[in-house]
């Protein structure tokens, strides 16, 4: 149950309860006052037969003397010298007696007939009802405005919140709900806040990220040539190799720097998906220099033409097969399905926080994957990002780690 429902359903109850309480108090009040009326009647009737009764000694006004059926405590009052009234039975055979001793020493008495209700009353309760239902009827309806109001803003604070989290720094929940001073202003603010500075942290980093790969790309790139000078022998080659590493990390710092600005565009080309990817592997075999059988493709299908950037799609599943064979177990497996890619190794699965909030550079994963930086994903990712395709990562049937690349849908190039 939303809070837009939670909200008017708590208006509704509360409102419905005070009228209900209001309605029975009014009710009882106005039972009580024509109850208090009709003593105060019978009251007057026994007070003037009394005084008629006292000079002519005749009962009148209904009034009579020693009657029987006087209530005991009635009589004990009368007897006591006081002047009194006394409701006997219940409705709707209630009786309101009124007594008072005379001059000769007798008790005169008169009763009357009581009725809690009459159309006065049912009057009463009857407006009462149709008011008490209109009165929560309007509530409902000024609460279920009230409330749907504040459910907007608060659901407005919400998405911007995901649109930040999604990546839009941006985005401002202030402008989504408007300048005030509640709470809800409040907490917009207060995520605009974080927000901008979590975008000023970011900015710092993307700068140190950019800045420290392109200051290390010429010592690098002077390391690995001095590194081809050495003489040839092991050490030498261990040299060249953790050279060649660092090249490597530095290229993909680099890479990285450039998806953080922004900047990347794709270069759309129509290809046909399920031969390029074979050729794509192909390619890849003999740059890395892969055993065979390490990597297998299989097409579900017919082959269908794309509208992508094959450079961007062909770096995707180089890094995707390079992870799993370094981090996994082979062999890779690449299944083509329209316009689905999905690459499966036969490791141990990613870890679980990857699966949860998606590559981060930097974090290799768990130990039983192996060591590495982390950016190979990450750059995956940020390709994917640039195509407008879904990178998913998941968990394969057979266990291991799965990766899935779902291209959009494009009819034309944009020019």
């Amino acid at each position: 149950m939303g809070l837009r429902s939670k909200l008017g359903l708590i208006f509704l109850a509360v409102s419905s309860l005070a009228i209900l309480v209001l309605s029975v108090a009014v009710y009882n009040h106005s039972s009580a006052a024509r109850l208090d009326r009709t003593r105060s009647s019978a009251d007057e009737r026994i007070k003037d037969a009394a005084e008629v009764y006292n000079i002519t000694g005749m009962p009148t006004l209904g009034a009579e003397l020693d009657n029987p059926r006087i209530p005991a405590e009635l009589r004990r009052a009368v007897e006591d010298g006081k002047r009194a009234t006394y409701k006997t039975g219940g409705s709707p055979n209630a009786e309101i007696w009124a007594a008072q001793g005379v001059d000769d020493g007798r008790i005169l008495s008169v009763v009357e007939t009581y009725t809690p209700t009459d159309d006065s009353m049912d009057a009463l309760r009857q407006a009462l009802v149709v008011g008490g239902i209109g009165t929560v009827g309007l509530v409902a309806l000024v609460s279920v405005v009230a409330a749907g109001s504040l459910s907007r803003r608060i659901v407005a604070v919400a998405g911007t919140a995901r649109r930040i989290a999604a990546g839009d720094l941006d985005a401002s929940a202030v402008a989504e709900v408007g300048q005030s001073k509640d709470e809800v202003a409040s907490l917009a603010t207060a995520l605009d806040t974080m927000a901008s500075s979590l975008r000023g942290q970011l900015d710092a980093e993307r700068r140190f990220t950019a800045d420290v790969a392109h200051d290390l790309r010429t010592p690098v790139t002077g390391l690995l040539t001095a590194a081809e000078l050495l003489p040839p022998g092991r050490p030498s080659e261990l040299v060249r190799d953790r050279a060649k590493v660092l090249r490597r990390l530095v290229e993909d710092l680099l890479e990285i720097a450039r998806f953080d600005s922004g900047l990347e565009k794709a270069d759309l080309e129509h290809v046909g998906l399920g031969a390029f990817v074979d050729s794509a592997v192909a390619r890849l075999r003999m740059q890395q220099a892969l055993a065979p059988g390490s990597v297998e493709v299989h097409r579900v299908g017919p082959d269908e033409v794309v509208v992508t950037d094959p450079r961007r799609v062909e770096r995707i599943l180089a890094n995707l097969i390079v992870n799993g064979l370094r981090h996994g177990a082979p062999p890779i497996e690449l299944t083509v399905t329209g316009r689905t890619i999905e690459v499966v190794d036969h490791g141990n699965g990613y870890p679980q926080e990857l699966l949860l909030e998606g590559p981060r550079r930097f974090r290799s994963g768990s130990a039983e994957r192996g060591v590495g930086h982390g950016l190979g994903l990450t750059i995956a990712a940020g390709h994917a990002k640039v195509l407008g395709a879904r990178l998913i990562f998941g968990t394969a049937a057979s266990g291991g780690a799965s990766a899935r690349l779902e291209l959009p849908e494009r009819t034309d190039i944009d020019s």
